[in-house]
């Protein structure tokens, strides 16, 4: 791995934002090819801030930070990857169902899609079925990650779900669901393709869900 790559990759782990904005620009100056900067740098960082989430080495905060940093170098190399042509994993829409508000996890999800290379079309939170439905329809998402945080909200899922159903969207979309007082049992009886307990997970789910390029 080139020194700036790994150094980029490294900082990223440790949470340093402002040194993997330099050492991104100092490697994409240096003529290293974005989609290099990107899988070797960014995305398997991300990777094993996964895992060591996974292993409880790292929990929420360091995930977080980790994030904010990738998201530093993100900014830097995301024109050059529009230049370059390179092409993200999937889209996928992310929001916190109708009537919830809390946006912490679902955010975090974001940005660990984000990092392991997916395109995210952030919905927000207080998100109606409709809105899940033109996302599907408009922005060609090809996952809907559904988030909620209060049981008095979760209903909102089987609402949305029955919304793809009614406007002949079901088929077009893999539908991921997590939260707090989710379960893989809740996302069983209610026609979901798959639950994710935590972000890191979502990753995992999300590579199974949607099929490779």
């Amino acid at each position: 791995m080139d020194t700036l790559v790994k150094s980029i990759n490294d900082n990223i782990l440790q949470g340093q934002h402002k040194i993997v904005e330099v050492k991104t620009q100092e490697a994409l100056n240096s003529g290293i090819a974005p989609k290099v900067i990107l899988d070797e740098g960014m995305i398997a960082a991300m990777a094993e801030v996964g895992r060591l989430f996974e292993i409880g080495e790292y929990f929420v905060p360091e995930m977080m930070v980790a994030a904010r940093a990738m998201k530093a170098g993100l900014a830097l190399l995301k024109p050059q990857l529009v230049k370059a042509n390179v092409k993200s994993l999937g889209k996928v829409g992310i929001g916190t169902v109708q009537g919830d508000l809390h946006d912490i996890g679902k955010n975090l999800v974001g940005i660990m899609l984000e990092g392991a290379g997916y395109e995210i079309l952030d919905l927000g939170t207080d998100v109606s079925p409709e809105k899940f439905v033109e996302a599907v329809k408009t922005d060609k998402v090809d996952a809907l990650a559904l988030s909620a945080l209060l049981t008095t909200t979760m209903p909102n899922m089987i609402s949305t779900i029955a919304a793809l159903e009614q406007a002949g969207m079901r088929k077009q979309v893999k539908v991921m669901i997590g939260g707090a007082p989710i379960t893989e049992e809740y996302a069983r009886q209610i026609g979901a393709d798959g639950y994710a307990p935590d972000a890191s997970r979502a990753v995992t789910l999300a590579k199974i869900l949607i099929p490779a390029v």
